[in-house]
């Protein structure tokens, strides 16, 4: 591997800096804010174009962090290279999402078991036609595990990936993909996680807070609330830290 790094959007030239496990939030300040708050022993490893990562020790093992950035190629990109050039063998993502559900109130912290999207990205970069994507079951036993030993409530759920976040087209339907596909939520990065994850046989799930609801927009969160207060998401996620494979 080592000729192949540094990559194009990584300027780690030592694979071994990088932990086997890694937490993606899309937020590059989100991921800072929990190697400042959760970490101890912090390295940066990454400063590329903005997308800090981070690795350090919690309670004592070793996990990394990294921001993704927004929309499907852009954590294709982040996640192929931790994957296929940096032997990461475990990738969660730690992100917001928008609700469909009543039964989802802001706040909540769910795990995607699966996404839909009507995405080409699965297709074109791996010729995978499927527009269904699903996580480790693996890691999620783990992270269920880990939220019941933290006394957090955790749901499952099937996520809409959509590559879009603004929909003035009058066609879109966000309740018909509630009712025909069966997602609760709605964010913009799993499925090409899961794809990008089964390509590279390597391990990948998804952990979300509800940020902001369709059924009650007036809960909807801050940005700033979204960069800090999502605690609970990032508690479960980091107890893979002594995860080994």
């Amino acid at each position: 591997m080592a000729e192949l790094i540094p990559t194009p959007h990584n300027n780690c030239a030592d694979a071994s800096l990088i932990a086997k496990t890694v937490l993606l939030p899309g937020d590059p300040l989100r991921a800072k804010f929990i190697a400042d708050t959760f970490l101890t022993d912090v390295i940066q490893f990454n400063n590329v174009r903005g997308m800090n990562g981070y690795t350090g020790k919690y309670n004592g093992k070793r996990i990394s962090v990294m921001g993704s950035g927004m929309g499907q190629p852009s954590l294709g990109i982040y996640t192929y290279e931790l994957f296929n050039f940096y032997g990461v063998e475990n990738i969660v993502r730690i992100g917001s999402a928008g609700a469909y559900s009543p039964d989802l109130k802001v706040f909540d912290t769910v795990l995607v078991t699966d996404a839909y999207s009507e995405s080409t990205f699965a297709k074109v970069a791996y010729d995978m036609g499927s527009h269904i994507m699903k996580s480790d079951k693996t890691l999620n036993k783990k992270l269920h595990k880990a939220a019941e030993e933290l006394g957090i409530p955790l749901t499952d759920i099937r996520a809409h990936s959509s590559d879009v976040f603004y929909h003035p087209n009058p066609k879109f339907s966000w309740e018909k993909i509630r009712d025909e596909k069966g997602c609760s939520a709605v964010e913009m990065e799993s499925f090409a996680l899961f794809a990008t994850a089964k390509a590279s046989h390597k391990r990948a799930t998804c952990l979300l807070t509800i940020s902001d609801s369709f059924i009650n927009p007036a809960s909807n969160t801050t940005a700033e609330q979204r960069q800090n207060s999502f605690t609970n998401m990032m508690k479960i996620a980091l107890s893979l830290a002594s995860n080994r494979k």
